[in-house]
């Protein structure tokens, strides 16, 4: 009876460990980003921002292209977490989205982002300036 009691609870342990995965033990953090952004048919962007993980800061760079309907500059300030990450340079990676909108003065912004390490942005804030867009972009996140 002890046999039995001992081999069904060590295969209940392996198969608990055979059920996780990385996603499951991944982390997250917070993220800020600043993005200058400006174009006429073609735009760019570029800024800077700070990743919060584990309780420590790290410096990212942001870039990127836009191309469709795009025109005017702005100012754009954005605050959310990331998720899905196991060390910091899992949120440095390409990240494409296709978006719409328009923005005179100020105004909102939301977005939520997934790059080629499986790291997922959940961003909100504002944009000021003038800007009208509706174009597919892309923004490369870098660590500095």
């Amino acid at each position: 009876m002890k046999i039995a009691t001992t081999l069904r609870a060590a295969l209940v342990g392996l198969a608990a460990l055979a059920g996780l995965s990385t996603s499951a033990m991944a982390d997250g953090g917070t993220v800020v980003l600043t993005i200058y952004k400006a174009g006429w048919i073609i735009g760019g962007s570029g800024g800077s921002g700070v990743l919060n993980f584990r309780g420590r800061a790290y410096s990212l760079s942001t870039g990127g292209l836009d191309y469709g309907l795009v025109f005017g500059g702005s100012r754009t300030v954005l605050r959310g977490r990331v998720s899905n990450i196991n060390r910091p340079s899992d949120v440095a990676g390409v990240y494409g989205a296709a978006g719409a909108g328009i923005a005179v003065g100020r105004g909102a912004r939301a977005i939520v982002l997934t790059n080629q390490k499986g790291a997922v942005l959940e961003l909100s804030g504002t944009q000021v300036g003038l800007m009208a867009n509706a174009d597919l972009s892309g923004l490369a996140i870098t660590m500095r």
